[in-house]
């Protein structure tokens, strides 16, 4: 099955770990602004990055966002 991504939902999940933003950022070296742009939806996280998030704070990669199944699949004969 094939998703779409929909909403980030990494502010949700700072909030569950008890982490901030700030904190993230300091702690992968980001500026809080690039934090803060995946959390406003301006920018799209990367793999590597959300790998690195998912493990700073504690969570599955996969709720870094919203998973749409895409049902508009081609299938073949």
């Amino acid at each position: 099955m094939k998703f779409e991504l929909g909403r980030c939902l990494l502010n949700e999940r700072l909030m569950e770990s008890g982490k901030s933003a700030e904190w993230l950022a300091k702690d992968l070296l980001f500026k809080p602004e690039r934090v803060y742009d995946f959390i406003e939806n301006k920018r799209v996280m990367p793999l590597k990055i959300a790998i690195s998030i998912a493990d700073s704070i504690g969570c599955d990669v996969r709720a870094l966002y919203e998973l749409i199944p895409n049902d508009n699949e081609i299938k073949g004969d």
